[in-house]
C-alpha cells in the first residue's frame, strides 16, 4: 500500500525558482490517495470532543465535508469576502503581498461549540489564524486544527501556538 505522500506531486521551481510547490490535487485524483487523507484526518479526530468542522474555500471544503459526513458533524463553510448570502463576521489577514478578508456567517457558531478547522495545507498559519479569530468572537471553542500538509519550513505552527495542530505529511522546506 502506498502512503499518503506517494500520491503527492512535487513540481520543481512552481511559482517561483527555489520553490517546490506540493500539488495536492493528485491525492484527490486517485480513489485510494483521497481515502488515505479522509481516513486519515477522521484518525487525527479520535478521542476529540467537538461539535463542528470548520474549512477554508476551496480545498478546506473538499477535505472537510468527507469527514464531517463520515462523522456526523455539521460544516461551516469559510469564503472569501462577499461569498456568503446572509449576515457575516470577516476577518482580515496578510498575504505576502497584501491583505485578504475572509468570511463565515454570523450564525454559523454558537457560543460553546467545539469546532475543529480541516484545511489542506498550513503555510504561514494566517489564513487559521483569522479563521480561529472569527470562531472565537463567535464563542466558539478551536478544539483541534488538521492539515492534510504542512510546510514546516514557514512557521505555521508556531503562529497557531497553544492551538492543538495536526498533519498527516510534514515537509520541512518552503
Amino acid at each position: 500500500m502506498k502512503k499518503l505522500e506517494d500520491y503527492v506531486t512535487s513540481i520543481p521551481d512552481f511559482p517561483e525558482p527555489g520553490i517546490i510547490f506540493r500539488d495536492v490535487t493528485t491525492i484527490l485524483q486517485d480513489p485510494d490517495g483521497l481515502a488515505l487523507a479522509v481516513d486519515g484526518l477522521k484518525n487525527m479526530l479520535k478521542g476529540i470532543d467537538y461539535d463542528v468542522i470548520a474549512g477554508p474555500e476551496s480545498r478546506g471544503f473538499i477535505f472537510g465535508v468527507p469527514v464531517a459526513y463520515a462523522e456526523h458533524k455539521g460544516f461551516v463553510p469559510v469564503r472569501k469576502k462577499g461569498k456568503l448570502p446572509r449576515e457575516t463576521i470577516s476577518e482580515e489577514y496578510e498575504l505576502e503581498y497584501g491583505k485578504a478578508e475572509i468570511e463565515m456567517h454570523k450564525d454559523s457558531i454558537k457560543p460553546g461549540d467545539k469546532v475543529v478547522i480541516i484545511d489542506d495545507l498550513i503555510a504561514t498559519g494566517g489564513t487559521t489564524e483569522a479563521i480561529i479569530r472569527m470562531i472565537e468572537r463567535l464563542g466558539g471553542q478551536v478544539v483541534k486544527v488538521c492539515f492534510v500538509m504542512e510546510l514546516a519550513g514557514l512557521k505555521g505552527r508556531e503562529k497557531l501556538a497553544g492551538y492543538e495542530v495536526g498533519s498527516l505529511i510534514t515537509y520541512e522546506g518552503h
